[in-house]
């Protein structure tokens, strides 16, 4: 308990930053992830090419090597991301942190939608087309929201993993959950309780988001529900019935 409340509001202000960085990198993820599978359900083949390159990147690499790969090796083209001013961007870990976060959750995220789209019952589109509606209103009214229902518990999942996946950004000096584990075990000599608090603070975050979602999740199907009625119809007489 001495060690908790010593350590606990610089462990709290690491939980701050990893929520901050899943919560941005699943957002900007989820807008990047529309247009990928969108693309890869094209029949363009410079669009669906280029998709299908990212996704296949993306998901065949590990997240440590993306994020060393975005971190360390963008200081061999300092020069080329000083003459556009994005170097000052580059050189931050916390921008690092997220750019490798966002673009890795994107691609993970884009093959759930693509495959909830695919999953969506051709009739309910050609019922929208019967209607009359052009295909941006055929997307918004009805694809997204049956693929959102559809994907939802994948991309719960999906949520789940990249908290957990801010774990790794500590290697590249930011300061989450794990980075402040590590630094106060380091100098303490105190990793059991480090680590501990850290993996209380991780369920913490994680079943905290899962009941979210499972009320969400529920939100979104309670039109599958069965009706209730409090009408209660009169008994038949059955013998009655029978001369």
């Amino acid at each position: 308990m001495e060690f908790i409340a010593e350590h606990l509001p610089r462990f709290l202000g690491g939980a701050v930053l990893t929520v901050q960085l899943a919560a941005i990198s699943c957002v900007l993820g989820l807008l990047i992830a529309l247009p990928v599978a969108l693309s890869r359900l094209s029949r363009n083949p410079a669009l669906r090419g280029l998709s299908t390159a990212y996704v296949f990147f993306f998901r065949g690499t590990p997240l440590l090597a993306q994020l060393f790969l975005i971190y360390y090796g963008s200081g061999q083209f300092r020069p080329q991301l000083d003459a556009v001013g994005l170097w000052d961007f580059f050189r931050d870990p916390w921008f690092c942190a997220l750019l490798t976060l966002t673009l890795n959750t994107g691609a993970y995220t884009s093959e759930i939608l693509r495959g909830a789209i695919q999953t969506i019952p051709r009739g309910e589109i050609e019922a929208a087309r019967a209607l009359g509606l052009k295909p941006l209103m055929q997307l918004r009214l009805v694809v997204l929201p049956r693929a959102i229902r559809i994907g939802w518990p994948a991309y719960t999942n999906e949520v789940v993993y990249q908290i957990q996946a801010t774990s790794l950004v500590s290697i590249i000096t930011v300061m989450d959950i794990t980075g402040v584990a590590r630094a106060v075990g380091s100098r303490h000599f105190t990793f059991f309780e480090a680590f501990g608090l850290a993996a209380a603070l991780y369920l913490v975050l994680v079943y905290g988001f899962i009941f979210v979602a499972g009320r969400i999740e529920t939100r979104l199907n309670a039109h599958l529900a069965p009706p209730s009625s409090s009408r209660k119809f009169p008994k038949t007489d059955l013998k009655g019935m029978i001369r």
